[in-house]
């Protein structure tokens, strides 16, 4: 089965690898097929094992070669394609639109943050499918309320978010 690994936190605040090594952490923990899409963290592979298990084995393994706490989640392609079919806004060059990858119930917490959160014109979210996403004017992102509220601890090991342009390119990768 083709899933996608999308790990929380690499590549910022001080948590650097490359993917390159990243996909070796894959391949030796047993994974096929391992290809990784920039360098946010997103690694594309098969597996006969099913999600659980692989985050628990993953996460091990990327927490003992990186000697950080790894956070990461897995979906199959079948979970990446309705991501992708679930967007809820019109692109617009004007806007990001993300989508939030996370544990079950997730999307609750973050939309109750949203709603609390101070707001710049025409940002949105919603909640399609069990799955948050959020449209914020370019160039607030990092300064966005809700943004600022991403980067809380609490969070951590409960979701990740990726442009949605990018869940176009991973499943493009896992065809």
């Amino acid at each position: 089965m083709k899933y996608c690994a999308f790990l929380r936190g690499v590549n910022v605040k001080g948590t650097n690898m490359k993917m390159a090594d990243v996909c070796l952490v894959f391949k030796k923990a047993g994974m096929k097929d391992v290809s990784s899409i920039l360098a946010s963290g997103n690694i594309v592979f098969s597996s006969d094992k099913n999600a659980e298990e692989l985050k628990a084995v993953l996460e091990k393994a990327m927490s003992e070669h990186f000697s950080y706490e790894a956070f990461l989640f897995i979906k199959s392609k079948e979970e990446t394609e309705v991501f992708w079919n679930s967007i809820p806004f019109d692109k617009n060059e004007n806007f990001h639109i993300y989508g939030f990858v996370g544990i079950p119930g997730v999307e609750k917490v973050l939309m109750d943050e949203f709603q609390k959160a101070a707001k710049a014109e025409n940002e949105k979210a919603e909640i399609i499918n069990d799955l948050f996403y959020w449209q914020v004017p370019k160039g607030n992102t990092l300064d966005s309320t809700f943004g600022k509220v991403l980067g809380k601890k609490s969070l951590k090991d409960k979701m990740t978010s990726r442009n949605i342009n990018t869940f176009e390119k991973i499943l493009k990768k896992m065809e």
